[in-house]
């Protein structure tokens, strides 16, 4: 949906420009590509009809002032309306009861529930500093409930054992009662799915939620499910009083309509988004940030959360201190700052939160081919003893080859990478000697800036 929605406006921003005022054929004009755009993205049509009437009502006639033009009044407005369909804002999640705080997963099979429950774990416990147990109550995968087990001791949580010969109401009960002996603050209760509604599933999530009066019922839905991700929230809410919503595999789908739909269908707040597939890939859910992504903004508040959550502070300061005492910048270092970048969520993740214009440039790079090779460096670099680590200079003929053959790759690519390794060396000498302004001037303002590794 991102990419169409933002390739239409776009256009449109274009088309308009020089007019003086909105009128109601240029706002045809745009509702008709924006209604093209949401449909193809399998947003639903009754959420489709609502949106263009609330642009309509609000662009007609709409003065053009100062320096804006129709296309970007018309954006703006867009923006606005998008962000009140997703819900403005940010919906927290509720925590205020009485420890152990329930939390009950609901949602189809494949939806992403028992990673997204780790995932949600590995959220309270690093940014609320909660004590938070799982447990899962599908008893029909005993995958399921490994899994689980994996995810959570990832996650940093602590897991209650359960197995398939139980009643989910009797393990739930049973998690609560050992959740209150052992003061934990929250419990994050997996629940099982089914490929579709039935009234098996329904029954058995109304009994588990009845019996453990959860604080909130967060709905985990698939955002690639399209209009079926509409029927089946729909089904849940007449079934179950959800206080949230967690969209998954937001990364994963350019189409994306559940964001739209969903809060509209249900009524409840998307409260989290899952971003990857790794353990930290979960946003808290804005909205207005949300927009803005999907008409080609960029999210720069998020990039800057991304790049800050991924650096390691005192590795930061430790290498700082290395540089400002003279000590040789060595490939331990140099594996240092391409594993930082690897711990930020990767090339992909950040460009994802660039605004459009900067992304389509920076898009003129291979991302794929990108990733790959700051791998391939990784592995260069592990394939060498920690003596050469420490001593470049002594990586001769023979060395490379030995060194190539364990990376897998070519002599030349070893090659590659110590010129590179050379030239970040080079700058962190310059940077010792004499500060960031004195290198900058002898580089001759910026040029013959040294290849970053990735």
């Amino acid at each position: 949906m991102a990419s169409a929605l933002t390739d239409k406006l776009s256009r449109l921003v274009k088309s308009l420009r020089g007019q003086s005022r909105i009128t109601e054929d240029n706002v045809a004009e745009m509702l008709r590509e924006v209604r093209m755009a949401l449909l193809e993205a399998d947003v639903a049509l009754p959420v489709v009809r609502d949106f263009i009437a609330r642009v309509k009502e609000k662009a007609l006639g709409q003065e053009v002032l100062g320096s804006l033009q129709p296309g970007q009044v018309l954006v703006s407005i867009v923006n606005q309306e998008l962000a009140t369909t997703m819900g403005e804002g940010v919906s927290d999640i509720n925590l205020a009861a009485q420890p152990p705080a329930v939390i009950l997963m609901a949602g189809l099979q494949g939806a992403g529930k028992t990673t997204t429950t780790a995932k949600l774990a590995k959220h309270l416990i690093e940014k609320r500093k909660k004590k938070v147990l799982t447990v899962s109550g599908d008893v029909y995968r005993p995958a399921a409930i490994e899994q689980l087990k994996t995810v959570t001791a990832q996650a940093g949580a602590q897991w209650f054992a359960s197995s398939p010969d139980q009643k989910p109401v009797d393990i739930g009960l049973a998690a609560l009662d050992y959740a209150k002996k052992h003061f934990f603050d929250v419990l994050l209760v997996d629940t099982a799915g089914r490929l579709a509604i039935d009234e098996a599933l329904m029954a058995e999530i109304k009994a588990l939620h009845a019996a453990l009066k959860p604080v909130e019922t967060l709905f985990v839905v698939d955002a690639m499910q399209g209009q079926d991700a509409i029927n089946t929230a729909r089904a849940f809410k007449e079934a179950l009083p959800l206080t949230g919503i967690i969209l998954t595999k937001t990364d994963g789908d350019s189409r994306g309509g559940a964001a739209l739909s969903v809060r509209q269908v249900t009524g409840a707040p998307i409260k989290f988004a899952g971003t990857s597939e790794k353990l930290d890939g979960l946003e808290v859910f804005d909205a207005q940030r949300h927009a803005g992504r999907i008409l080609g903004m960029g999210d720069i508040v998020a990039l800057v959360e991304q790049v800050t959550a991924g650096v390691n502070v005192e590795a930061a300061q430790k290498l700082a201190a290395k540089v400002k005492s003279g000590a040789a910048f060595d490939l331990n270092d140099f594996l240092g700052q391409i594993q930082q970048m690897r711990q930020m969520g990767g090339l992909s993740s950040l460009m994802d939160k660039l605004p459009a214009a900067m992304a389509a440039k920076a898009g003129q790079v291979d991302m794929d081919k990108a990733e790959k090779d700051i791998k391939r460096k990784e592995g260069i670099i592990h394939s060498m003893t920690p003596l050469e680590r420490r001593k470049p200079d002594l990586i001769k003929a023979t060395r490379k080859r030995r060194i190539a053959a364990g990376a897998g790759v070519q002599v030349q690519e070893v090659n590659r990478m110590l010129k590179e390794f050379e030239q970040m060396q080079d700058m962190m000498k310059k940077m010792s000697g004499g500060g960031m302004m004195k290198m900058m001037k002898r580089m001759g303002g910026m040029k013959g800036m040294p290849k970053m590794p990735f």
